[in-house]
């Protein structure tokens, strides 16, 4: 293959393709198990039926708002006499928000279908229950990062040029939002409104068939934790892909032998689909050990993945970045990075160690303490990860930059993210797991499985399962700062034309990274809010059922499952515009009004306001919600306890954070830097106050 761009974008396509069919090897496997017992199908199919039909509503309502945005960036391109620009955009961005869509509806369908059959296996033991759950994951994780590779390498062949590209990332970013929103509001609406009454009011256990809420809750897991998320990390390593090959074919030239515009825009996918190959193999190492932890048996296959992708990057390396020690360093940066970001995501959210361990301590005293506590771990857990990521950034600039200039430095930084990346069909082979497990416990306790069953498989699965999402989380809002950076960069280079430099003394550029410090708080504050006013139609909608009904209590009565997932589907799909339009009408609003510098102080504010408060939200809800399962395995009174219900509502506090407001600024991030750059043609010559803006 030697040196030839076209040979090793064909091996980008092909190996894009065998992951796709490997994936379809897997769900053969997986779908090729029967499913006989009655009342378990049964539930699944609720589950199914209610799935399609959020998902059927939210995207038909989703598109309707692309086809209109991709008219109207045709024409306004057109207008600016930019044909060429103007189709490649509006067709990228259609085919963009399609993969987007698909990704995440792929992930929940085979989710749907795993769950009854993990439940089942459970009654045989952790470790075929484990395979099942693990195996639905890696189709999802499989065909997220496949589909990724096929759509950018697809754009690459016809245009060979990543600034005709910017529509596809913008697509992908936009119904990742919309995924991440729509789906959050209403997985924790219900699961809030079904834990307030169910557990706290009535007493009764979670995922009891008594309680009206519990099939939307079922639900929510899968459009929210498995649609959202495929959603999420297939825009995640688009854009982050995308970001590298922008800075190398923007920047160009040869370096120490290497053509960044050529070889350097195609290395962050040979890197993609290396690791793809690697994640394949990976994916036979997840095996559980006799007396061997659960989190253990994933890891395995997590390691063995890394291991097998960096043999690759030697590879690809030698012959792409003319067998470059910097840059196969910065490679080994970025899988650094996302080690350590696992492993602290995961000391803070596993009940194996001391923060979890002191939120349940802490909720023997009550719900106050149980809040203050968990709020205060959640603040705690920023600090490392921000400490790793501008170590990861300061090295990878440093040594690239000594070893080609310091034009290159910030290339080497968006190959540490790509690198980072690279891990994504794994990580998200176990995020997927999560929900999985989520829902096989609630078919089990809905079908009158065993407590046995119950106690010492599907909730030890679920317990870990929590961890792995929150895993997931965190290694998607770090990648997200490392691309962000790189699209500032890239943004930076747009500009230069006609702002030499974005400098914060400016009062132009410090009033945007105002507005992009405070973007990330503005848009939370609307999405906790929705959680809160679905849940509280939910507590409505079970409260009366179980006052007009005395038999569904006493077990004689059926509740009406169905009439609450309508209710928190339509307040779900209500409550889902206004933070989606945030994400795109601030960066339009800041440049078409103060003008490019601006634009580049929001970018760094909303990376700079973003992180810290993605990851405090994201790892503090885990804690929450493992801190309850912790009690709930006999600590301090065990389930029904005072310790109990101050940790339960602790947890619905945290179930807002952790899978709505949290993982949602990963796209505001990536949807602002994506509209700021693929608009910045236009607001470099229309923005209002450009007499004004020039006196600064």
């Amino acid at each position: 293959m030697g040196n030839s761009i076209l040979g090793w974008e064909i091996f980008v396509l092909v190996v894009s393709i065998v992951g796709l069919l490997y994936a379809v090897f897997q769900s053969y496997l997986l779908l090729k198990i029967k499913v006989e017992e009655e009342k378990p199908l049964e539930i699944s199919n609720y589950i199914k039926d209610a799935s399609n039909a959020f998902m059927r509503r939210q995207y038909t309502s989703v598109f309707i708002v692309a086809i209109i945005l991709a008219v109207i960036i045709f024409v306004a391109f057109d207008a600016s006499g930019n044909f060429t620009q103007a189709w490649a955009y509006s067709i990228g961005f259609l085919v963009g928000a399609i993969g987007s869509a698909v990704a995440g509806l792929i992930g929940m369908n085979i989710s749907i279908r795993s769950n009854v059959r993990c439940a089942i296996a459970s009654r045989k033991g952790i470790n075929p229950a484990l395979r099942i759950a693990f195996r639905g994951g890696s189709v999802t994780g499989l065909t997220v990062i496949s589909l990724a590779l096929l759509g950018l390498i697809s754009f690459y062949m016809i245009f060979g040029n990543p600034e005709l590209m910017v529509g596809y990332i913008f697509g992908a970013s936009l119904v990742s939002l919309f995924a991440r929103v729509g789906g959050g509001i209403f997985t924790k609406g219900a699961d809030v409104g079904a834990d307030l009454v169910g557990k706290i009011e009535a007493g009764i256990p979670e995922d009891d068939p008594r309680n009206p809420a519990v099939i939307a809750d079922n639900v929510g897991d899968n459009v929210g934790d498995c649609a959202g998320m495929g959603a999420d990390l297939f825009e995640t390593f688009v854009v982050t892909a995308m970001a590298s090959m922008l800075l190398a074919y923007l920047i160009g030239g040869t370096y120490g032998g290497i053509p960044l515009g050529t070889n350097g825009v195609i290395f962050p996918l040979v890197i993609g689909s290396i690791a793809l190959l690697a994640t394949i193999a990976g994916t036979f190492f997840v095996r559980k050990g006799e007396n061997q932890r659960i989190m253990v048996a994933l890891y395995k296959g997590l390691i063995a993945t890394v291991i097998i992708s960096q043999l690759g990057f030697i590879v690809a390396n030698y012959y792409l970045m003319n067998n470059s020690i910097e840059t196969y360093a910065d490679t080994l940066i970025g899988t650094a990075i996302m080690l350590i970001m696992v492993y602290v995501t995961e000391y803070y959210t596993s009940e194996r160690f001391k923060p979890v361990a002191r939120i349940a301590e802490a909720s023997k005293t009550g719900v106050g303490t149980n809040i203050i506590t968990g709020l205060g771990y959640g603040l705690q857990a920023v600090i490392i990860p921000a400490l790793v990521i501008v170590s990861g950034i300061l090295i990878a600039y440093g040594i690239t930059s000594f070893a080609f200039g310091k034009v290159l430095g910030l290339y080497g930084v968006s190959i540490a993210a790509a690198s980072m990346l690279s891990a994504t069909g794994i990580i998200i082979s176990i995020d997927s797991y999560g929900p999985i497990t989520d829902n096989a416990g609630g078919i089990a306790e809905m079908s009158g499985f065993d407590e046995k069953t119950r106690k010492e498989v599907t909730d030890p699965l679920d317990a870990v399962g929590n961890t792995t999402k929150a895993v997931t989380k965190g290694y998607a809002i770090g990648s997200a700062l490392l691309a962000a950076l790189t699209l500032f960069a890239a943004f930076k280079i747009d500009i230069a034309s006609k702002f030499t430099s974005v400098n914060i003394d400016n009062p132009i550029v410090l009033s945007g990274l105002l507005i992009g410090a405070v973007l990330p708080f503005f848009f939370t504050s609307y999405l906790m809010d929705s959680v809160g006013k679905a849940a509280s139609k939910i507590v409505e909608e079970v409260r009366r059922q179980f006052s007009s009904d005395k038999g569904i209590l006493a077990g004689t009565s059926k509740p009406d499952y169905g009439k609450a997932v309508d209710i928190v589907t339509k307040e779900a799909l209500r409550q889902l515009i206004i933070p989606a339009a945030i994400g795109v009408v601030t960066p339009l609003a800041v440049g078409f009004i103060l003008g490019p510098l601006a634009v580049g102080g929001l970018l760094l504010g909303v990376i700079l306001g973003g992180f810290p408060l993605a990851i405090m939200m994201t790892v503090g809800g885990g804690a929450w919600d493992n801190a309850k399962k912790y009690i709930e395995q006999g600590e301090y009174g065990g389930k029904g306890s005072e310790a109990h219900k101050a940790a339960v509502v602790g947890d619905t506090v945290g179930d807002a954070t952790k899978d709505t407001a949290g993982p949602a600024i990963n796209p505001l991030v990536k949807v602002v830097n994506t509209v700021s750059i693929l608009f910045v043609s236009l607001m470099l010559n229309h923005y209002l106050l450009a007499g004004i803006i020039g006196f600064f």
